[in-house]
């Protein structure tokens, strides 16, 4: 049939072209991927992407050449998709500019290293079988290698494939079951189906598989929206007697940590706390990462100043440093999160457990000899791990700081499940970027994924208000200064992925891979 004729072109032009030619195509592929993901979710951009890397993994004349098409298409991949990082070196520029182009292109090309051994994978195990085998092993490999990048040396896995599909709430809804990773799977599977209607190299040249990846994503989004169809309305069920104002102060980074600036942007934020709103008079305030830029365990005075931002019978919660207490050895300092009273009593804390490298430490410090961006040359101690907080007038919480929620299934404590999460965080490292969005959708995950309600206050946005569905009930843009007055929706009864976690989208990474493999036998075998 006539489409198909300028895809087996396509495929032969694309597999003759010399080396540099053929990387250099695969880092624009990759490039045109991250297209798909927040703010722009240009989904269809994954067709021709995920198309043209497997005719070039296939197509390469051994595994070290299938290694070097993935490697560039990740390092395209990558670089566009993390280019917000260069924001935060721009910070202090005087100090950290000059790693711009290393920081970029550095931690690209080692994530890199991902999709290169998916592809090396994928062709060492299918590299002979029919186009339909291909296809899955090379979803299934896909996967599997983005499943290793969330825990391998701490764990990056930030713009996960499946991500893409945040777009919309109803293709949101398979997290529940599989997670993020099974969206993944499922993405990568059915944009990179179109490659078998290629007649060239045992691709098929049919339209079965295309049709079939059509109908299953179909599928999976009328499914999504029978979920959605029988529930409530975003904002109506909730938690009573509760009512929350998320700060957004909108500080700059820059301005954030100095001397002259600090008691300003204290008062700032305790004036939007108490400040007239709409609606019911706020129960609980909650300010962003660090927004207190006090070390609040050792200083009573500014707690009680911030008491005056405390509703009556209510809590402020805040992201704040805290030390060991003076003169104590050896110090240490977290990246934590309190809860204060209206008389300026500590009612509740939670320290970070999952830091950033080379943000809030510096791994090998002593062979690279720099100093961790954040403010101070101290590095932050790591918190026990994920905890449950109980708090008074509120549902059990389980708190998140800046990127710990990425993490899928290391968000909650498994025996002590909470009824919602609070993640606070300071992306004003990343100014006005992509960064913030991708950062929010990631949370949007989390809420699928644990039938939890999540609550973001960030210092400069995106802040917002998610339910157990994923779904926005209120939001302050990025880059804007406000208050947001919401109420908390109620948890969800307990999803699949919450009691099973990644074990499920493992299952269905083997059973994808394998049969593949199976195809790919019986093809070889009719040969």
């Amino acid at each position: 049939m006539w489409p198909s004729m300028p895809l087996t072109q396509l495929h032969t032009a694309m597999v003759a072209l010399p080396a540099h030619k053929r990387y250099g195509l695969a880092f624009g592929l990759g490039a045109l991927a991250a297209l798909a993901l927040a703010p722009f979710y240009a989904v269809f951009l994954l067709v021709p992407a995920f198309c043209g890397l497997l005719w070039l993994v296939y197509g390469a004349a051994g595994l070290r050449g299938a290694f070097f098409a993935g490697w560039w298409f990740g390092l395209g991949h990558f670089s566009v998709g993390l280019y917000w990082i260069a924001n935060a070196l721009l910070i202090d520029a005087a100090r950290f500019g000059w790693l711009i182009p290393f920081a970029i292109t550095g931690l690209s090309a080692v994530l890199a290293v991902f999709p290169a051994l998916a592809g090396v994978l994928a062709r060492r195990l299918s590299g002979d079988s029919g186009g339909l085998a291909r296809v899955l092993v090379f979803a299934a490999c896909w996967t599997l290698l983005e499943w290793l990048r969330g825990w391998v040396l701490t764990g990056f896995p930030w713009n996960l494939t499946g991500s893409a599909l945040a777009l919309s709430d109803a293709l949101m809804q398979g997290a529940s079951v599989t997670g993020i990773y099974g969206l993944s799977l499922l993405v990568v599977a059915v944009a990179a189906a179109p490659a078998t209607v290629c007649k060239n190299q045992n691709w098929g040249g049919g339209y079965r598989p295309t049709i079939g990846a059509a109908i299953l994503f179909a599928l999976v989004w009328a499914g999504g929206s029978a979920r959605l169809s029988g529930v409530a309305a975003v904002g109506e069920d909730t938690v009573p007697d509760v009512r929350l104002r998320l700060v957004q102060p909108n500080i700059a980074q820059q301005n954030k940590w100095k001397s002259d600036l600090k008691i300003a942007n204290f008062k700032e934020q305790i004036a939007m706390s108490v400040a007239d709103g709409t609606g019911a008079a706020p129960t609980h305030v909650i300010w962003s990462e660090t927004a207190a830029t006090y070390l609040l365990s050792n200083d009573m005075a500014v707690r009680k100043a911030m008491a005056e931002a405390v509703p009556k019978g209510g809590l402020i919660l805040t992201g704040a440093p805290r030390s060991t207490p003076v003169r104590e050895n050896p110090f240490r300092i977290w990246n934590s999160l309190y809860a204060l009273d209206s008389a300026g009593g500590i009612v509740g804390t939670y320290d970070k457990h999952h830091l950033v490298p080379f943000g809030e430490y510096m791994p090998f410090r002593g062979m690279f000899g720099l100093e961790k961006l954040t403010a101070g040359s101290t590095d932050f101690t790591p918190g026990p791990g994920r905890q449950t907080l109980r708090l008074p007038g509120l549902p059990a919480v389980s708190p998140l700081i800046c990127y710990e929620v990425i993490f899928p299934g290391n968000v909650v404590n498994a025996t002590d499940r909470p009824q919602w999460m609070l993640n606070v965080t300071n992306d004003a490292w990343y100014g006005i970027s992509t960064g913030p969005y991708q950062h929010f959708d990631a949370a949007r995950f989390r809420a699928v994924e644990e039938g939890l309600p999540l609550v973001r206050v960030a210092n400069t946005g995106m802040s917002g208000v998610i339910d157990g569905y994923g779904r926005t009930v209120g939001r302050l843009e990025l880059g804007s200064k406000g208050t947001l007055d919401s109420v908390l929706p109620k948890a969800l009864s307990a999803t699949l992925y919450s009691r099973y976690g990644n074990a499920v989208a493992l299952i269905l990474i083997l059973l994808t891979g394998g049969l593949g493999l199976v195809l790919g036998r019986r093809k070889n075998a009719r040969s």
